[in-house]
């Protein structure tokens, strides 16, 4: 197989050629890290395209050097033609899989291209050209790595709610009641003129004043606020009132407009 210098491919304009294409798929990879890692479908689409390119190019597969931060999926290739012809060919070849044109920086010689896996699809790998002298080039078919983060998982429903019933926040009470964590998975509700509320989490159970209080619906907790069932308020003398997907908590002359949580 032939060998390419990478100290030549510096020299001809290489230094840029990755930054090239991580401007348009994924970030560059560091320096020191290892080549990235693809599935073995990914590593089949490229290895198909570089030889579907190959032979409109009639390139020949070469080592790809070392200096070349590419993925493990990369073909490399030699073509003994002038880049301007090669960038001609393979544009051609391609038709409605090419994703736009070739792309080259200013101050640089190197270009790129992606490619997708069907007429105007989702980009599957990408292309990067750069010449070896002005009859030769070298042309790299690499798989494109994913640049998307998968959607973060939907957090779990605190444990003890009921699914369907309408919540509200401890925090979304400011102004009408004060809610302090006690700790134990204890929260006191307190307001001006009544005794002070305290609930336990997943208890029905509450201390009112001296006394106790049935609630219709055991309170819950993310882990740091009170999430408290809206029917619940009625313990400390609240009303609420409908407005909407919106609800008007009133305790004694204090009121407040709220969006309850239903899981």
């Amino acid at each position: 197989m032939r060998q390419l210098s990478s100290a030549a491919l510096l020299g001809l304009g290489f230094s840029g050629f990755l930054s090239l294409a991580a401007a348009q798929t994924a970030p560059a990879t560091p320096a020191a890290a290892p080549r990235a890692t693809v599935s073995a479908a990914t590593a089949r689409a490229a290895s198909s395209l570089a030889v579907e390119i190959s032979g409109a190019v009639k390139g020949q597969i070469v080592s790809c050097p070392g200096s070349l931060k590419v993925s493990a999926a990369a073909v490399c290739l030699y073509v003994k033609t002038s880049p301007a012809s090669a960038r001609a060919l393979v544009r051609g070849k391609l038709g409605a899989r090419a994703l736009g044109d070739w792309k080259t920086p200013a101050n640089s010689q190197a270009s790129s291209l992606l490619v997708s896996g069907t007429a105007n699809g989702p980009v599957a790998a990408y292309l990067l050209m750069a010449p070896l002298s002005t009859t030769e080039t070298l042309l790299v078919v690499d798989a494109a790595q994913a640049t998307a983060t998968a959607a973060a998982p939907r957090p779990a429903t605190p444990a003890g709610v009921v699914k369907g019933e309408p919540y509200v926040l401890g925090s979304d009470l400011v102004g009408v009641v004060n809610v302090t964590s006690l700790g134990g998975g204890k929260f006191r509700l307190a307001r001006s003129g009544t005794d002070p509320l305290t609930v336990t989490v997943g208890q029905k159970p509450a201390q009112l004043g001296s006394g106790t209080v049935q609630l219709p619906l055991v309170p819950a907790t993310d882990g740091r606020n009170l999430i408290f069932p809206l029917a619940g308020l009625r313990a400390l003398g609240c009303t609420f009132t409908p407005a909407g997907s919106n609800v008007t908590v009133a305790c004694g002359t204090a009121s407040v407009g709220l969006r309850p949580i239903v899981f």
